[in-house]
């Protein structure tokens, strides 16, 4: 079962993708800022995450930065997941780390799919990795 960090200061929206990815057999965690982003990434090490930009202690670049910085959190892909549009913040999210840049609105069934076309990328990577063809 995968695990995954669902990152929203939203209780809605944290409800609406917390009840749409159990339902996809996900084992679901949520923080609704960003110091409990850090805190439940470190202690759950989730197989993904998804990271809202606009939270109301640290944002998601930031928080991004963070987790790639750290060894036990540098490889866990990262989707980010935000109402704010836009080149300039796309880009600053990608350069921070993040493997997805989505806006919302989003719906559920579309953002589970994103999600395992992410985490089978990143075990294709892995697998390629290990086997020495990088």
């Amino acid at each position: 079962m995968k695990r995954i960090l669902l990152v929203d200061d939203e209780a809605d929206i944290l409800e609406l993708y917390r009840y749409n990815f159990e339902a996809a057999g996900f084992l679901v965690h949520t923080a609704a800022c960003g110091m409990e982003a850090l805190h439940e990434a470190r202690d759950v090490l989730p197989d993904i995450i998804i990271l809202d930009l606009l939270l109301p202690d640290l944002d998601g670049i930031t928080i991004c930065e963070i987790l790639r910085k750290q060894p036990s959190t540098a490889t866990i892909p990262v989707v980010i997941l935000t109402a704010v549009s836009g080149q300039m913040c796309r880009l600053a999210g990608l350069e921070a780390g993040a493997d997805i840049h989505l806006t919302k609105p989003i719906g559920p069934r579309d953002l589970i799919r994103r999600v395992h076309e992410l985490l089978l990328r990143k075990a294709a990577e892995q697998a390629s990795e290990s086997l020495g063809l990088n």
